[in-house]
């Protein structure tokens, strides 16, 4: 292969490019056959199923088990809930032919899974001792996305979507809003992106759903995305699907349901969140790779102590060598761009004096260190570069925290200094139509109700009912 890695783009000249150039020079994927489609090579994917992983452990410590249910939806079944197929009518891949050999019935590529799965326990859910279910699956899903970029808005992802059914209104909601906890916690604690979380307006919510809960990140650039979603049904899509059980009372009810997903997009949030100009930077707790231990070359020397350095700290950290026959520089440079949190390099004046290097990719500051010290000093930095990734992402979203009154001052900030801004807002879908038709901006989240009534929406006027979040956005 050639030893060269092709130039990014500065992040403040042209954000979108520098996204592209550090998806490409990262290796974390290459464009499918099919617009819209992804190759995820092994950088990728990688920190994929270091995602999949953790979240996978929250889901289950909540009672969830994993499941796999068909890709092909047949159309007399998701006709059945009107207003899930008008929200994904636009975005349905469907399946007419077989061959030579006209289908009798149309076939879509799922979406989602909510009807397979409520037309599956119409028939495993008969009494409330059958209550709760709750299952989540890990799969693709395809939405024929008009505008696509990789990992944030792809005609085909990957992603997992919960689906959970209860014996009371109640305990569906709680469901839903323990799981949009379980998303903030991960996104913020593990991912270190902060995050607003709250309602989705009436416009926004998920279609057929009674509420959706949401967590928005803010990127490097100001727009927002949305980083996970949890719905509450109530027992809309139980009546759709004729889902009744018998309760305590021996009494007939329909099932009360949630569900919920995050995707491969938050691959996207973490490179536009934490990355600079020289490629990506990976929170410590979900990088695939910790420590790359880098030698200056491969003579056997060099090669020994590295080794030495990998069993020293195998134990506790992901780690790799790099003996592959690229230059140093080479070597370097690809770990600082695919965002690996520590380098640690082996060079034979260092190890003469008993010493060796530590680069972290935060700051690429180089320090000597002895090797005596190493293990103390590796542990040293992991406590603090967490934080420090944390801290300048805080910042990041403080910096973009804005608010208005009136859609003139809205406007003027999405234009000028774009970012989360909160508005008195009347709530009225046909009002957050005219606000996207003026400015191509959408509600994010709502803040809270407690609006006082003398309080005027920022786009019609009327009384506001709520204090929403707008933003552009991904």
């Amino acid at each position: 292969m050639a030893q060269k890695l092709e130039k990014i783009t500065s992040r403040d000249t042209d954000f979108a490019k520098w996204y592209t150039d550090v998806v490409k020079n990262a290796k974390l994927m290459e464009y499918g056959q099919v617009k819209g489609t992804m190759i995820l090579k092994p950088n990728g994917y990688a920190i994929w199923e270091m995602m999949q992983s953790i979240l996978d452990k929250n889901f289950k410590d909540k009672g969830v088990k994993n499941v796999y249910f068909p890709l092909l939806i047949p159309e007399s079944l998701f006709m059945k809930e009107k207003k899930h197929i008008e929200g994904f009518a636009p975005e349905l891949a469907t399946i007419t032919m077989v061959g030579n050999k006209e289908l009798s019935e149309k076939l879509f590529i799922r979406p989602t899974s909510e009807v397979l799965i409520a037309d599956f326990l119409s028939n495993e859910i008969k009494s409330y001792r059958d209550l709760p279910i709750k299952y989540n699956q890990w799969v693709n899903v395809l939405r024929w996305e008009k505008t696509t970029r990789p990992f944030l808005r792809s005609s085909e992802f990957l992603w997992q979507e919960g689906h959970t059914f209860h014996s009371s209104s109640e305990e569906a909601r709680n469901m839903t809003l323990d799981i949009l906890e379980v998303y903030k916690s991960f996104v913020e604690d593990i991912l270190l992106v902060p995050v607003l979380s709250g309602l989705k307006t009436d416009h926004e919510k998920f279609a057929g759903a009674k509420e959706t809960y949401t967590i928005e990140s803010i990127m490097y650039d100001g727009q927002a995305l949305q980083s996970g979603t949890s719905h509450f049904f109530d027992n809309e899509f139980a009546k759709a699907f004729n889902i009744k059980f018998q309760n305590k009372e021996q009494k007939e009810e329909y099932a009360y349901s949630s569900s919920w997903g995050v995707s491969t997009r938050l691959i996207g949030a973490l490179i536009m969140t934490h990355g600079d100009d020289n490629g990506m930077i990976l929170p410590s707790k979900i990088a695939p790779i910790q420590i790359s231990i880098i030698p200056v070359n491969n003579s056997e020397s060099i090669i020994q102590q590295s080794e030495s350095i990998f069993n020293e700290l195998n134990d506790k950290y992901r780690i790799e060598i790099d003996f592959s026959d690229k230059t140093f520089g080479y070597k370097m440079s690809e770990s600082e761009i695919q965002g690996i949190p520590l380098r640690i390099e082996v060079g034979p004046r260092d190890i003469a004096d008993g010493n060796v290097v530590l680069s972290d990719r935060i700051s690429n500051n180089k320090i000597k260190i002895k090797l005596t010290d190493l293990v103390n000093e590796v542990d040293k930095f992991f406590k603090d570069y967490d934080i420090q990734l944390k801290n300048r992402a805080i910042k990041n979203l403080e910096t973009k925290l804005f608010s208005a009154t009136t859609l003139e001052e809205y406007d003027s900030i999405i234009k000028n200094t774009p970012g989360f801004v909160l508005v008195p807002f009347c709530g009225e879908v046909s009002c957050e139509d005219e606000v996207k038709l003026k400015t191509s901006t959408v509600s994010r989240c709502i803040k809270d109700f407690n609006v006082q009534t003398n309080t005027k929406c920022f786009n019609c006027n009327s009384n506001a009912k709520m204090n929403t979040y707008f933003a552009r956005s991904y």
